[in-house]
């Protein structure tokens, strides 16, 4: 009796991600992502799936603080009712807000 063949290690889902800090870094910032607030969850899950191989450094760190607003405030920045104030306000959370509404 033949058995299929075991699938190669490059078909694996694991090996479709990096699995360098970066490729672990993104998987977090996927995970938080996903919010309480149901436009939050489409808008940011949208976006990373459009887009989270074309994120560099400095926009992983500028999402990272993002995820950490309460979802009112991160929906405000989003649609652009604020603009970023304090220490979000610097270019890279500036670049990402102006990604994430023209996305």
């Amino acid at each position: 009796m033949r058995t299929a063949p075991e699938p190669s290690r490059d078909d694996t889902p694991a090996a479709m991600e990096p699995d360098d800090d970066a490729g672990a870094g993104l998987r977090r910032l996927r995970w938080r992502a996903r919010r309480g607030m149901l436009e939050n969850d489409l808008v940011l899950g949208r976006f990373l799936e459009r887009h989270a191989t074309t994120l560099g450094p400095s926009a992983v760190d500028a999402l990272a603080s993002l995820l950490d607003l309460p979802d009112g405030q991160l929906l405000d920045l989003v649609l652009g009712r604020e603009e970023p104030h304090g220490a979000l306000d610097r270019a890279p959370v500036h670049e990402l807000l102006a990604r994430l509404r023209a996305a």
